[in-house]
């Protein structure tokens, strides 16, 4: 009989994770049941644990990235059988339960949050994956964001129109390059020199040295002729984004991975996405069930950034998160179960 273990938090900035059982969950309808065989850690969970900058409710379980075999299925599940491998961004920060997050044995997908990937793709490869991509997809293709044409495969023909990406070697970027350039859009993006073979290999087609002091005027000559959708911050650098796009003729929209930001000058729209706000319309499922799928297995679309492993085991997860708060540069920490 299965049982489950978690890591726990106890309460506001403990530390380290408490490995102790935990409820293990029922699929409901249209949810699986996965056994985790991966989880990566996104900065998100440094901040829950070490900052306590977000409410919640103690004990706590954290992880939004999740890779594994389904387990159980819910009702009106048909995607989905036992012994698939997949992976999944886990919704339990938003319902409250415990059984949805990642830092355990098992865990509940919903399954438009969820895509199956291919044998040739490992798990630890898969992991990097979901949170980066439900991000990513949610800034460029929801109504109340970007709202972009939808990513196909194969992609869609060039629409010749052009989004900036800040930040396209992080997590989010990664994603959000891939996506954008299936959706048929045009991407330039900035990036350290080092990873600018990297952004281009993703399909960027200009990157640019976010540390120069030239960046600003480069990225508005790049652009001059060209019919701009937006700016994307997927590293909550707002700041040059923002000056960026006060001297375009572009469109003045910039969705942003932070909060904070003040209030833009008149005629600019900014907004911080929320991830997980395509759990519950039409973005999800083209996504993760229309989408990815055909692109992970045709191999047009790569699990970026790379991933380096922590260690193995529940036990690794605190001091993958304690790394993962030192900061990465193209890649992404993950812990093996």
């Amino acid at each position: 009989m299965m049982s489950n273990t978690a890591a726990w938090i106890t309460e506001a900035k403990a530390r380290p994770f408490e490995i102790r059982p935990s409820p293990l969950g029922v699929p409901g309808d249209n949810q699986i049941l996965v056994q985790n065989r991966a989880i990566a850690i996104n900065p998100i969970d440094g901040k829950f644990q070490s900052l306590a900058l977000y409410p919640i409710n103690y004990p706590a379980i954290l992880g939004q990235d999740v890779a594994g075999e389904v387990v159980a299925i819910g009702a009106n599940v048909t995607r989905f059988k036992k012994g698939d491998r997949v992976i999944g961004t886990t919704i339990g920060f938003n319902s409250g339960r415990h059984e949805e997050k990642a830092f355990q044995a098992y865990t509940i997908l919903q399954t438009n949050m969820a895509s199956e990937i291919p044998d040739a793709i490992s798990f630890e490869r898969a992991v990097v994956l979901p949170l980066g991509i439900t991000t990513s997809a949610s800034a460029l293709f929801h109504p109340d964001f970007l709202s972009l044409q939808l990513p196909t495969e194969p992609a869609q023909a060039p629409l010749g129109k052009t989004l900036l990406v800040w930040g396209g070697a992080s997590s989010v970027g990664s994603n959000a390059i891939q996506l954008a350039v299936a959706a048929g859009y045009e991407v330039i993006t900035t990036a350290s020199p080092k990873n600018f073979t990297y952004v281009k290999k993703l399909g960027a087609s200009v990157v640019f040295d976010y540390s120069s002091l030239t960046i600003i005027s480069d990225l508005v000559n790049s652009v001059q002729g060209k019919t701009m959708v937006g700016v994307f911050d997927a590293v909550g650098a707002w700041a040059p984004a923002l000056e960026f796009i006060q001297k375009t003729e572009s469109t003045k929209i910039i969705i942003t991975t932070t909060r904070g930001f003040p209030i833009p000058p008149e005629g600019i729209t900014m907004n911080q996405v929320s991830a997980l706000s395509i759990k519950d319309n039409h973005v999800g499922k083209a996504v993760f069930e229309d989408f990815l799928p055909k692109a992970l297995k045709s191999g047009v679309f790569v699990p970026a950034p790379e991933p380096l492993v922590a260690g193995r085991g529940l036990e690794s997860l605190q001091g993958a998160v304690d790394l993962q708060r030192k900061g990465t540069s193209a890649l992404k920490i993950v812990v093996l179960l």
